[in-house]
């Protein structure tokens, strides 16, 4: 059986940090700025972690960790 590889879409949106957590960069920052609330485009700067129920379905079936 060939092995399995891992999805490069999720290769290039999450990294795994030195903890095991998940960061990812966060939406609604692209475009159309002007409408958006201040506090929106300030707390959307730079990446988040994952919530671990999330992060652990994205470790186990995009990225292959165990």
């Amino acid at each position: 059986m060939p092995k399995l590889k891992n999805k490069s879409s999720a290769k290039k949106r999450f990294r795994i940090t030195a903890k095991g957590k998940v960061r990812f960069n966060s939406a609604y920052l692209r475009h159309m700025l002007r409408r958006r609330p201040k506090k929106m485009k300030r707390s959307n700067r730079g990446t988040q972690i994952l919530s671990a129920p999330d992060a652990k379905s994205i470790k186990r079936h995009y990225l292959r960790i165990v």
